[in-house]
């Protein structure tokens, strides 16, 4: 019982990804829209931001895969 409840909290994990990249692609959106000059660096940024977002998500369901299969 208690190896399900550790890998639903670490999974968890994937709620805080998606709500920052949400944050981070309606920042970048009105970036662009401020300045259409910058469109490529601003964009660049976010896939950069995004990707290390997701991969804390991808560390958080491994773990709990671990803790499942381990545990």
């Amino acid at each position: 019982m208690s190896v399900a409840i550790g890998a639903g909290i670490a999974v968890l994990t994937g709620i805080g990804a998606g709500v920052g990249i949400g944050i981070a692609t309606g920042k970048a959106t009105e970036a662009i829209a401020r300045q259409p000059e910058a469109a490529g660096q601003i964009r660049s940024s976010l896939l950069l931001g995004c990707a290390l977002a997701e991969a804390t998500a991808i560390y958080g369901f491994v773990i709990g895969l671990v803790v499942i299969f381990m545990g």
